[in-house]
């Protein structure tokens, strides 16, 4: 998933188009976008926002509320037939835990929903590999407006980059997703920035980002694939590495089993 596109679940013109966008998954959001009036509305139509926004193909997460309607909007993204859920203002593994007995109850044998934690104030952050440890949990991701609201910052890339990079760790740390960009989301117009900043955060070993409008989602697209050039070079060490010797050269640099490593982790991408 390397762009996941965030889409008001209340805003019917913007879910008619969601499956146009080409984004690898689509966030239907019932938090941060909507306003208190409009969440029973937007809950009430998941069903039909999910069947809308799949059309294209695109995974469907549901970012859910914290707090009292948490539980009531998870029940309902799994009777409307979210893939997953993108879980805000974790912090602690606990709220994942007590989030996955209510799933553990209501999914009733079915596809297990895929669990995303935004980590959004610098407390969580501490303890991001604690939270990674939580079950059900297949991804982080930083809140970074948010982060930078909890610290009394401003949300520059300088103040962003350590603790998304110490998240990021942390779900390396335990084969989970980690998705997001070091600096804020939030300047969507700033596509050149961007662009440079998705191709920082993949070489990072970030597997994507999310976003807040269509025009970002190609520009993500291409910053987290790897490039032609890198294919091409993957194949090299593939085919030089069928000699068996332990250590060899490519393109004038060492060669040896981590690079092989990476090499075919490169080559699946494009399978």
């Amino acid at each position: 998933m390397r762009s996941l596109l965030y889409v008001p679940a209340h805003q019917e013109r913007f879910i008619a188009k969601a499956h146009e966008r080409g984004a690898d998954a689509i966030i239907l959001d019932l938090e941060d976008s909507v306003p208190a009036e409009a969440k029973d509305g937007a809950r009430a139509g998941l069903a039909a926002a999910i069947n809308s926004v799949r059309q294209g193909g695109a995974q469907v997460f549901v970012r859910i509320n914290d707090g009292e309607r948490q539980h009531d909007d998870a029940r309902a993204a799994i009777k409307a037939g979210a893939d997953g859920l993108y879980v805000p203002k974790v912090r602690s593994a606990y709220a994942i835990e007590s989030l996955a007995v209510i799933l553990d109850a209501e999914e009733a044998g079915g596809t297990p929903l895929q669990l995303v934690a935004l980590i959004e104030d610098i407390g969580a952050v501490m303890d991001a590999r604690s939270i990674a440890r939580a079950s059900r949990l297949t991804g982080l991701s930083v809140g970074g407006e948010d982060l930078a609201l909890s610290l009394g910052a401003e949300p520059t890339p300088d103040v962003l980059r350590l603790p998304k990079l110490l998240v990021h760790y942390a779900a390396k740390d335990r084969g989970l997703w980690s998705f997001g960009l070091l600096r804020s989301a939030a300047d969507y117009s700033d596509l050149a920035g961007i662009e440079l900043a998705a191709r920082e955060a993949q070489a990072h070993g970030f597997d994507g980002a999310t976003c807040v409008h269509p025009a970002v989602v190609p520009v993500l697209n291409t910053a987290f694939s790897p490039s032609a050039d890198m294919f091409a070079w993957a194949e090299r060490v593939i085919e030089a590495a069928r000699t068996g010797e332990g250590a060899f050269q490519v393109d004038g640099k060492m060669v040896d089993a981590p690079i092989i490593a990476r090499a075919r982790r490169i080559l699946e991408l494009r399978r």
